[in-house]
């Protein structure tokens, strides 16, 4: 036979091995190795291996796998709500007393007022609310999040998920991807590197924003800790806020799969590759390790990153909110003109505006909402959730489907600009890029809009 007769044989019998055969190898594989293992291999007492297999006999089974993988979601979540209140307050002090002092200084030196309130009512402003809300989310999330990676937890996830991905036509890694982009979907885009498969790797990048960062948190608990918590007793808010929390991310996980398989089969049609992926035994958690991981390698990194992008932003706010015609601000005859828009989409056009101007950083889209809202000429807050109430659900008409389309937007939203920019970089493609951009703004868009207008029709 010559070579060329051979590479085709040897296709045609690669077509009849079916799309499981990798997977059947493997097994065999492993069968083989326990097999010689066992006839080699004497031990005595009880090994630390032994106890491994029977905490994957629970960790990965089919039953309870899924079941405890979201338990320990939502006690994170509930750590990470309950534990950043506080910190958050005294940092929120501490800068805007710095605010007062600077621009204090600011007048005395004779500053003309527009320097003053650009420099400290609108850039440090919008510095101080970013750090303010993002730094004690972050510092408890991550270093919870690099426990789970120390222990070993977290390859038993992508375990319990690949025969979900498998069936959408995409990787099994992807799970990590995921996971890695509740910190900062940028670092969960950057980390799809871990997929070989440049077909598979796209669909991960392509749909990293259906899982929300943590940019996106203060909305959600904000949305959780005013409708769902207000709705049960005080005692079972912070849950039932972290359950609201939960139940969003699980929606994103299931957008994900959706238009993963969706992908699979149109744009980036093709076959999904096996691969093996190798339990690592637990361990111990290093102190150093989780301390470095998650404070100086992710939680400095996103922190940093939402800084250098925020001011800006705090400049286009401050600018929106304190040049006026025909006796309103720029910001809010942009917002009118949205919102017949907003309205159809169950929001409205204050809404539309902070997202527009939160493309650098979600973290500030509460803010620019009640400056808006209130008419002040800078980004403001609420003292409390009572403060908050009256200004969103007594003056401004916020109801529970504001609510419930509020979060499915901030959920299905398009990535900010450090994600966008870190497509680009990934895939040098603006055809990708685009795609990875306005797919989850249209996804946005449909969805809240069926939602508005199926709650209409059934009121």
């Amino acid at each position: 036979m010559s070579p060329q007769e051979v590479l085709d044989h040897a296709d045609q019998l690669r077509r009849g091995l079916g799309v499981d055969f990798r997977d059947r190898m493997v097994t065999s594989l492993y069968e083989e190795s326990r097999r010689i293992a066992a006839r080699v291999v004497r031990r005595r007492g009880e090994s630390s291996w032994d106890l491994d297999q029977r905490i994957d006999r629970i960790v990965t089974s089919p039953v309870w796998g899924l079941p405890l993988m979201l338990l320990l979601l939502a006690v994170v979540f509930w750590i990470t709500i309950v534990g950043a209140n506080y910190p958050s307050e005294w940092i929120a002090r501490l800068l805007f007393s710095i605010e007062r002092v600077g621009a204090a200084l600011f007048e005395a030196l004779g500053a003309p007022g527009w320097l003053t309130g650009l420099v400290w009512h609108g850039v440090w402003r919008s510095l101080a609310w970013v750090v303010s809300v993002m730094l004690p989310p972050m510092a408890i999330f991550f270093p919870l999040f690099t426990i789970l990676e120390d222990l070993g937890y977290l390859p038993r996830v992508a375990f319990n998920l690949d025969w979900l991905f498998h069936k959408a036509g995409a990787h099994g890694k992807q799970a990590l991807s995921m996971a890695m982009g509740f910190g900062c979907n940028a670092a969960g885009v950057i980390s799809t590197r871990i997929i070989d498969s440049p077909r598979e790797r796209l669909i991960a990048i392509l749909t990293n924003n259906f899982v929300p960062c943590n940019g996106r948190f203060p909305t959600l608990i904000m949305l959780g800790m005013l409708f769902v918590g207000a709705a049960v007793p005080p005692a079972l808010a912070s849950v039932a806020a972290a359950g609201s929390v939960v139940a969003v991310v699980l929606i994103g996980a299931v957008f994900t799969f959706f238009v993963s398989w969706l992908l699979a089969r149109t744009v980036l049609r093709g076959q999904a590759s096996a691969f093996t992926l190798e339990l690592p035994p637990y361990r111990r958690p290093s102190v150093l390790r989780i301390l470095y991981t998650s404070l100086i390698d992710r939680t400095a990194f996103v922190l940093l990153r939402a800084v250098m992008i925020s001011a800006p932003a705090g400049a286009v706010i401050w600018i929106l909110g304190n040049i006026h015609a025909s006796g309103a601000s720029l910001a809010e005859h942009v917002a009118r003109s949205l919102d017949p828009f907003g309205r159809a989409l169950g929001l409205d056009g204050v809404i539309l505006l902070a997202y527009i101007i939160a493309i650098p950083a979600n973290e500030i889209v509460v803010p620019t909402m009640l400056m808006v809202y209130t008419g002040a000429g800078m980004m403001t807050e609420a003292g409390s959730l009572e403060e908050l109430r009256r200004i969103l659900v007594d003056a401004h008409g916020w109801s529970l489907l504001t609510a419930v389309c509020l979060m499915l937007f901030s959920l299905l939203h398009n990535p900010c600009g450090t994600t966008i920019l870190t497509i680009w970089k990934e895939t040098r493609s603006a055809r990708w890029t685009a795609l990875g951009a306005l797919m989850p703004l249209g996804f946005a868009f449909l969805v809240t809009f069926l939602v508005a207008s199926a709650a209409r029709w059934l009121g």
